[in-house]
């Protein structure tokens, strides 16, 4: 009798529940891309109450109250009844308040009449107010490229930060303002221009430096380090006292590497949009990065992480420099976590619900102090500290980190003359030239090979094939190797840099005095530091 009774109930209750689900897209991120999320919205009978499932985290069902205000704000009908929010799939975690406008959208769908067409061909994204008006997310960029990658024929996004997405061809960017604007627009009756594709524009404006080579006065031997380092994609210690110009040098680093392509400004942009370190004034990276954290930071903050994890500083570096000052006084175990990244150009964080890979093809520049007073060497001011305590000091840095560093070099102090002579040093655009002219004859030696574009990049095998010694620098080397007690590691960076050296010179073989130069630039080895 019972099961009888229920039985018409549950029957009539499905027509009515079917006609009421409508579905809007948006996207959420995983890592620095983006993956699309399909939100469904149910109207039952019942208490008045919204539910939010498909695993989202705070910021996501904190979503219930802003969009419940913003619709209301707006003078729309939602249902009076229990309302089942899904976002699919469910076994994605979720995060982040831009998820407020397609949730609103789908609740307000059917009573506003929003063409189901519509719909289908369009993403959204944005945080709402409690007055409906729209405000900007991180990772806009990502979203529009999912968007686009999944067929959507535009994106609806915050009109201050649309300017973001506007250097994503193939796609209509519409900027919107108002929650009330967005239903008009979807259901025609208002017209909104899409923001013009701005890539080339952006690219050409924002490619350019403040900064210049010129400006740093003296340290020949520096400067030129620091070429060849960029000429072959090396990482680099600087090691002198304070007030040396260590810090000047690495900031200028960027400007004498190759100018970025469009293409790679539009993946450094992606990882800062995911950062959420883009503004208003500046929705585009299209220089070399330069990120220089401080000493204490974290793990999770140098290689990325978080519940879903982010990008870290390694990442957000990423096509450009990662500066550690001080480099011994960053935690060893912090230091240690780079050694995936610095051989790997990715980083690959594991979390509960999946795992996540970074891009993290950066060059290392480090500076530190001989010592801990920073004097030790000096012939104008006295050392403070005991043999034993320089040599803790250096024995921060574990000899697997300094193996991948591959050109250490010595920043001494400026002489007063060299800082008043008024004639400025070469200019960023000319060693520039002599770095791309290197680059070029690494890019025609290493075009068959996929992954390997600079000198650094190089297999055993491919050392083997590209790094041919002349007999005199073959005896110097075999002869440095035994003396030094160099690890294997050593000697292939030896050797990449010598290969260097030479296309610096334009020499198809590797003369005796490359293999010298870079075999004084390992003089930090561990076997060096008793």
């Amino acid at each position: 009798m019972l099961a009888r009774s229920s039985l018409p109930i549950y029957i009539g209750l499905v027509p009515e529940s079917s006609s009421q689900v409508a579905r809007t897209y948006s996207a959420t991120l995983l890592g620095v891309n983006a993956i699309e999320v399909e939100i469904e919205s149910h109207d039952g009978g019942g208490n008045p109450k919204m539910a939010i499932v498909g695993l989202p985290d705070a910021s996501v069902k904190e979503s219930r109250e802003r969009v419940t205000a913003a619709i209301a704000s707006c003078g729309f009908a939602m249902n009076d009844g229990f309302t089942t929010v899904n976002l699919a799939p469910a076994d994605l975690k979720k995060e982040g308040p831009g998820f407020d406008l397609p949730i609103a959208i789908s609740l307000i769908a059917h009573r506003a009449k929003i063409p189901i067409s519509i719909l289908a061909e369009t993403a959204m994204i944005g945080e709402l107010a409690l007055n409906g008006e729209l405000r900007p997310v991180r990772g806009l960029l990502a979203v529009a490229l999912e968007a686009r990658a999944k067929g959507r024929k535009r994106l609806l996004a915050p009109k201050r930060a649309s300017i973001e997405a506007s250097v994503v061809a193939g796609i209509d960017i519409i900027g919107v303002h108002h929650l009330r604007e967005v239903v008009e627009y979807l259901k025609g009756d208002i017209e909104i221009t899409p923001e013009p594709c701005r890539a080339t524009e952006f690219f050409t404006a924002a490619a350019h430096y403040d900064i210049d080579f010129a400006d740093v006065k003296g340290q020949g031997d520096a400067k030129h380090a620091i070429e060849v380092a960029v000429a072959g994609g090396h990482n680099i210690l600087m090691v002198g006292p304070p007030g040396t110009g260590k810090s000047m040098i690495a900031k200028r680093v960027g400007t004498i590497m190759p100018s970025m392509t469009e293409e790679e400004a539009i993946e450094t942009t992606k990882i800062h949009s995911a950062g959420g370190l883009l503004s208003e004034s500046q929705a585009f990276v299209a220089t070399r990065p330069f990120r220089s954290p401080h000493h204490t930071i974290s793990d999770a903050g140098l290689l990325g992480g978080g519940t879903n994890p982010g990008p870290g500083e390694v990442s957000l570096a990423h096509n450009g420099v990662l500066f550690l000052d001080e480099l011994p006084e960053f935690r060893r175990s912090t230091l240690e976590v780079m050694r995936q990244p610095l051989e790997d150009g990715k980083v690959t964080i594991s979390r509960a619900a999946g795992t996540v890979t970074f891009p993290a093809q950066f060059m290392l520049v480090a500076a530190m102090n001989p010592c801990q007073c920073g004097y030790y060497g000096d012939l104008k001011r006295a050392c403070r500290c005991s043999s034993p305590m320089v040599q803790k000091y250096r024995q921060k840095i574990s000899g697997p980190l300094l193996d991948r560093i591959d050109l250490h070099v010595d920043v001494p102090l400026v002489d007063h003359k060299a800082l008043m002579n008024s004639v400025s040093g070469e200019s960023s655009a000319t060693i520039r030239a002599r770095v791309e002219a290197a680059r070029m004859l690494q890019t025609e030696r290493f075009k068959s090979h996929q992954g390997v574009h600079t000198n650094s990049d190089m297999t055993p095998r491919l050392i083997k094939k590209h790094c041919e010694l002349d007999a005199e620098g073959s005896r110097f080397l075999e002869h440095q190797m035994s003396e030094m007690n160099f690890s294997a590691r050593a000697h292939d960076r030896i050797l990449k840099v010598a290969r260097t050296l030479a296309d610096l010179k334009g020499l198809e073989k590797i003369d005796a005095d490359s293999v010298l130069e870079a075999v004084n630039y390992r003089t930090l080895d561990r076997n060096m530091w008793a």
